[in-house]
């Protein structure tokens, strides 16, 4: 999706699919609606929530800290090689 004159943007929810996070779309948008999820440092409960190339997620997921840097919006939900080239892990290390 893009706007004249803006960077293109996906929903956060339905590129927290896209990066396989959870099975279904709907899943994704209730863990986000839930919060603990920060974009770029700010507080994020709105599934839709535009998202973009070069933005930092920061979110619990199993007990740990995440913090990922979106490279690339993608374009379907493939398998998970194709996932994981999505974002950066910040988080380790």
């Amino acid at each position: 999706m893009t706007e004249p004159g803006a960077a293109p943007f996906l929903r956060l929810d339905t590129w927290l699919w896209h990066a396989r996070l959870a099975k279904t779309k709907s899943a994704c948008a209730a863990l986000v609606e839930a919060g603990g999820f920060r974009l770029n440092r700010q507080p994020v409960t709105k599934a839709h929530a535009r998202l973009r190339v070069g933005d930092v997620l920061t979110f619990s997921w199993q007990g740990e800290v995440r913090v990922w840097r979106v490279l690339d919006l993608g374009t379907r939900r493939g398998p998970a090689s194709e996932a994981r080239t999505l974002y950066e892990d910040l988080s380790g290390a």
